[in-house]
């Protein structure tokens, strides 16, 4: 298990505030590329041959335009899945975690919101009780985005979309923190809510590497080792 935290605009000021486990399998993006990496990636760019610069160079502007819309929505964290499929072929899942500011108490608007989905017959909505505390869980199908600009391609896109999110307020903020997972794979969807699950259970407000030595934080370390082992379990 790999133990995270939330990284933002101005990561070097902002320390993180909570931490995750991520399964083996899953991929993070980089979301805050440094100007070197950009360099170097636009020198790799000029060294491919002539015939395939340009869709290179599409490929590359799709990337930055992610990341400056995923650094929009105070996206902390995005990681990519690849995973076997039931026909025998690949399918994908996106992971990401995003905070989300509220006008006051988050655990107030966490009940709104939890109470204007429970009226959407499209979406299934639950509490879910954390080790770190209270939560909802909310799943449901999706319209897949279609493209404009390149129409022909929509006959190979998947037209549905499984979204699964555990939003759980922050102890000490007014935020939201946000797990959301999306997957064009529906016949999996009981797999990979177990997988949202599992890294839910590890989200943590307090620091691992000192919860060992901080007696007053014995607890919490108790209930993440816990979650560990419920993620463990989740993920087989």
């Amino acid at each position: 298990m790999t133990v995270t935290g939330p990284m933002s605009a101005a990561q070097e000021v902002r320390n993180p505030s909570f931490w995750y486990g991520l399964p083996v399998g899953y991929m993070s993006l980089d979301l805050h590329p440094s100007a070197e990496q950009l360099t170097e990636l636009i020198n790799q760019l000029r060294g491919l041959p002539e015939q395939v610069q340009e869709e290179a160079d599409r490929a590359l502007r799709l990337y930055a335009g992610i990341i400056n819309q995923l650094n929009a929505n105070n996206v902390q964290e995005c990681a990519l899945g690849l995973h076997p499929d039931d026909a025998g072929g690949l399918t994908m899942s996106v992971f990401t975690v995003s905070t989300l500011a509220t006008p006051g108490n988050a655990k107030l608007v966490l009940a709104g919101l939890a109470s204007s989905t429970t009226n959407d017959r499209a979406e299934d909505t639950r509490p879910l009780v954390l080790p770190c505390g209270l939560g909802y869980l909310s799943e449901k199908h999706l319209a897949a985005p279609r493209s404009s600009r390149r129409p022909e391609l929509n006959e190979t896109l998947p037209r549905h979309l499984w979204q699964g999110i555990v939003a759980v307020p922050a102890p000490s903020s007014a935020e939201l923190i946000v797990l959301q997972m999306v997957t064009p794979h529906l016949g999996g969807a009981d797999d990979y809510r177990n997988i949202l699950l599992g890294i839910a259970r590890t989200l943590t407000f307090t620091n691992p590497e000192q919860a060992a030595s901080d007696g007053t934080a014995a607890e919490e370390s108790e209930a993440l080792t816990e979650a560990a082992t419920t993620m463990r379990n989740d993920f087989g």
